[in-house]
């Protein structure tokens, strides 16, 4: 299956040259462009594409306002594309604002164009770009940048878990991948895939992305622990 991008950045040259290399993939079809997040939420409900690559800072809607709207759509929209904000190492808290939001993740923009290429069928897929290990400080940063007390509602919600699913919760907040998972706990990893389609479940959570975020602001997780 094809997997259909629009690529949302107010650099022309970054555009073009994420265009290109994508188009090149047998089964990545660009179909879209935009200069600000305003163009492209509105790019995004004409061509109905499977990922939005997002710039973070943009003129007239920066990314986290766009990605918004794309991941909460008003009544009557039913298309909700899978979002991939794309940022610098001077990361604020957008980023974190977007996972929130329900972003699956972001990507470097400086990346190796392999990881681009990776990062489109990872999201597409389903899932949510935090394994690298550059994610996971990242998250932690922000996390530590903006404390946040133990909430009630999202802790009675963990009340709901069983203790393997906990575990589970906890290792993907660390940023440890399904293999690793596994590993840590000495289980197959089918069965730690399992686990975390069930805490997901049990949460109301998109993916893995709102998992880790749902980690920290419950206080299952603190940085630095």
């Amino acid at each position: 299956m094809t997997i259909k991008v629009i690529i949302v950045d107010d650099q022309a040259m970054v555009r073009a040259g994420f265009a290109a290399l994508l188009a090149a993939q047998s089964d990545i079809d660009v179909v879209g462009e935009a200069p600000d997040g305003q163009e492209g939420v509105a790019v995004s409900r004409r061509t109905h594409p499977d990922v939005v690559l997002m710039d973070v800072r943009m003129p007239e809607m920066d990314g986290l306002e766009a990605a918004r709207k794309l991941l909460d759509p008003p009544r009557g929209v039913t298309h909700r594309p899978k979002v991939l904000m794309l940022t610098t190492f001077d990361v604020d808290d957008y980023v974190y604002e977007a996972l929130r939001a329900g972003a699956s993740g972001f990507l470097l923009k400086d990346a190796p164009p392999a990881d681009l290429i990776s990062a489109v069928r990872v999201v597409a897929a389903g899932e949510a770009l935090l394994a690298p290990s550059v994610t996971r400080r990242l998250i932690a940063d922000f996390a530590r940048q903006r404390p946040a007390p133990r909430r009630a509602g999202p802790a009675l919600r963990l009340g709901g878990l069983t203790p393997r699913e906990t575990e589970v919760l906890e290792l993907i907040a660390r940023g440890l991948s399904n293999q690793e998972i596994a590993e840590s706990l000495v289980l197959a990893e089918q069965t730690v895939k399992t686990h975390i389609g069930r805490v997901l479940a049990k949460l109301g959570l998109r993916d893995r992305a709102q998992a880790v975020i749902f980690a920290y602001e419950s206080g299952l997780v603190t940085p630095g622990q």
